[in-house]
């Protein structure tokens, strides 16, 4: 009887040593994943400075914040002041919720004292009020002065999961700068500023759209990830533990 015991012995060895590789694969896994949200931990905790700094400063003009922009490339929640006309007729809609409600971002062509454009995100209104014809008292015609917050154009969707725009019925589901200036209206030669803007919450004419739907307080929750991963790792190697002492004491 002492053969298949003698056997059964490098059998189990190798199962133990099998079981310790796959733990410890393991356990450097969960360990990178707590170290990935920690580095990610670092950089949202600089963006929230970064945003926190910017948006409180005063707004700037905007060919200051064309500078910027044309320095860094980025330009992101800075304080900007831009005086023009909106073109109404070229407003695009941005699907999206506010305070729990359903409708959209309207984003409206503003014609320049130099002629060029500038789309501007003048804020939010219900599903229901879509159609520009239901809100046309806040309409302005003539000269306005908007301060809002820059916000930097999208290269591309930022998602698989996020639909396709819609060209043909006016809904955008990420902000294509591009497609909603060829869409607008706007002249053929039309030279278009390479940002948008975010109006503030000043309030409109009737009520509509409702501005300063700016989303600044990101949330950031990398600390309580990395808290997870770390302790998922460190409940992994007293397991582990446990279990290679137990197998040497019955093994002894």
């Amino acid at each position: 009887m002492s053969e298949p015991s003698a056997a059964r012995s490098p059998a189990k060895a190798s199962a133990r040593w099998l079981a310790v590789i796959l733990g410890l694969v393991a356990f450097a896994v969960l360990i990178a994943l707590g170290t990935w949200q920690v580095q990610r931990l670092q950089w949202k905790e600089a963006l929230l400075a970064t945003i926190t700094e910017r948006s409180h400063s005063a707004p700037l003009p905007l060919s200051e914040i064309e500078a910027k922009f044309a320095a860094t490339g980025d330009v992101d929640y800075w304080p900007v002041t831009v005086t023009g006309e909106f073109l109404h007729g070229g407003e695009r809609h941005f699907f999206a919720t506010h305070q729990g409600d359903a409708g959209y971002f309207v984003y409206t062509p503003m014609r320049l004292p130099d002629g060029r454009f500038v789309l501007v995100n003048r804020g939010f209104v219900p599903y229901d009020l879509k159609d520009p014809h239901k809100r046309e008292r806040g309409e302005v015609e003539g000269q306005v002065t908007v301060v809002g917050l820059a916000r930097n154009p999208l290269a591309e969707k930022p998602s698989s999961l996020v639909p396709d725009n819609d060209l043909a019925k006016n809904i955008f589901f990420w902000k294509d700068r591009d497609a909603m200036a060829a869409t607008a209206g706007l002249p053929a030669d039309a030279k278009l500023v390479p940002f948008f803007i975010d109006a503030d919450k000043t309030p409109n004419p009737g009520g509509l759209p409702i501005g300063g739907v700016t989303i600044i307080d990101l949330p950031n929750d990398h600390l309580q990830y990395a808290v997870t991963w770390y302790g998922l790792a460190a409940a992994l190697a007293g397991v582990l533990g446990m279990w290679l002492w137990r197998s040497r004491r019955k093994a002894g």
